[in-house]
């Protein structure tokens, strides 16, 4: 007979020499109690706007950067016409903003035709949210 020497596979070592994968870094222990690291919600008008653009231009795309400056003309109109509508609410003593407000704060705010459009369609809302 002849004899059958055994050979075991040393050890891998932290060298891949091109193949395989890499070894993982150790992770961190997590503190009890702790959450899940998650990404914070980025708040954006831009499906919104995607929809509308849509509705009126169905075959017209639009850009990262011009939803980008979408978004910020939405957000500065908001803030404009909610610090407005705050204001009349602390003329008027109230400390809730009711459609009144805000139909005054658009008409302060915006200028002239676009004010009027923005009224007619804020009126037509507030009639199918009350319908519903």
């Amino acid at each position: 007979k002849v004899p059958v020497k055994i050979v075991t596979m040393p050890a891998k070592s932290g060298k891949t020499g091109g193949k395989g994968k890499a070894p993982k870094a150790p992770k961190a222990p997590r503190v009890k109690g702790a959450k899940k690291g998650r990404r914070k919600a980025v708040r954006s008008w831009s499906l919104y706007i995607f929809k509308v653009l849509k509705q009126v231009h169905s075959d017209t795309g639009i850009s990262n950067r011009a939803m980008s400056i979408m978004n910020s003309f939405i957000n500065d109109i908001f803030d404009r016409l909610a610090t407005e509508a705050g204001k009349l609410g602390k003329i008027n003593k109230t400390k809730t903003l009711t459609s009144r407000e805000i139909q005054t704060a658009v008409r302060l705010t915006l200028p002239g035709e676009l004010a009027k459009h923005a009224m007619s369609e804020g009126t037509k809302a507030v009639a199918k949210f009350t319908s519903a």
